[in-house]
């Protein structure tokens, strides 16, 4: 019959096509001539079917079928073989004595970079790191630290209180507003001489804008021993300053207050043309030391808070805060 016989030329020539395929790109060549479904063979072949008479019908679709399915098999073993040969090459060509090729693993964040820099720059000054918890009670953000009552830090549109947290023995549940409370926590375990500063997250709903957000990173410093002075906080931060941004920063303090220190002092940094605010600072009120059981008339201390995105922006010229958390990857490359 010529419609077999042409099936088995048809085999013929495709085994030896992709038998003879010397690569991979030839193999493709011959895929397309023998399987291809616009303009391949297998497409005149398919014809044939249609053509023979009623009665061969059945014979001719099967063995159709076959030629199509060995071809089809043919082609996937000469694929395998070629690629196998292929990994092959590539292994035999590899020099273990060139250079690799480092891989991608990413930046550090710049606010995790000055977070580092500052614990180096107060390990220096002789302060010890130390953390506490992110989730406080009204105790250890408010009572310890003598902000009454009726104080306006206190109103609850101005923190994030949990309502989901049941209420402790040092009173409702909220994310801490400051990181002082890391401060009370240390001195009512620790008795004098304490040098410690704490860096983490604090949580405020500050409206956001390029100088705001409501999570930011704080640096919480204290000192307490028997002779602390106001002019030791000033040269500490000075010297921070400097450390962190240079010989040139320019460093001011303004008479402010805070219910935890007095006197307090607002603290601002001039670096280049303008003066930035980067904290608080004063010495530390006889009301908190009697709330951690310190007796003031015995020691005294100096605390202050300083805002890590405000010197961040600082040191990497970034024009607005909230950048650092967008997670724009062209951004944090530049790091």
């Amino acid at each position: 019959m010529d419609i077999l016989k042409a099936f088995n030329d048809y085999f013929d020539d495709a085994k030896a096509a992709m038998l003879n395929a010397a690569s991979e790109a030839d193999l493709e060549q011959a895929r397309i001539e023998f399987l291809g479904q616009k303009k391949g063979k297998l497409r005149n072949l398919q014809a044939l079917v249609g053509k023979a008479p009623k009665e061969e019908k059945p014979l001719v679709g099967k063995k159709f079928n076959e030629v199509r399915t060995e071809v089809t098999a043919l082609l996937e073993a000469r694929q395998q073989e070629l690629s196998t040969a292929s990994s092959s090459d590539a292994v035999s060509d590899f020099d273990p004595t060139l250079p690799g090729h480092p891989p991608t693993i990413g930046n550090l964040h710049p606010i995790t970079k000055t977070i580092t820099q500052f614990r180096e720059i107060m390990g220096r000054f002789g302060f010890t790191v130390v953390e506490g918890p992110e989730i406080e009670d009204e105790r250890h953000n408010f009572d310890a630290l003598n902000i009454p009552n009726d104080h306006p830090a206190r109103d609850p549109l101005d923190n994030f209180y949990v309502a989901t947290a049941k209420a402790t023995a040092g009173g409702p549940i909220l994310l801490r507003s400051q990181t002082s409370t890391v401060q009370i926590r240390t001195m009512e375990q620790v008795k004098p001489p304490v040098r410690i500063v704490s860096l983490g997250r604090v949580y405020r709903p500050d409206t956001m804008d390029a100088t705001h957000s409501c999570m930011f990173h704080q640096m919480e410093g204290l000192m307490v021993d028997t002779d602390v002075t106001m002019a030791q906080l000033k040269t500490v931060l000075s010297l921070f300053a400097r450390s962190f941004l240079g010989p040139d920063v320019e460093i001011r303090f303004r008479p402010s207050f805070f219910p935890f220190t007095e006197p307090s002092v607002e603290v601002d940094m001039k670096w280049g043309d303008s003066w930035m605010e980067i904290g608080g600072a004063g010495m530390v009120d006889p009301n908190v030391f009697k709330a951690v059981g310190y007796d003031p008339d015995k020691v005294s201390g100096f605390a202050f808070g300083l805002g890590i995105e405000r010197f961040c922006m600082k040191n990497y010229e970034v024009d607005d805060i909230r950048r650092f958390y967008e997670n724009d990857v062209r951004f944090l490359n530049q790091f």
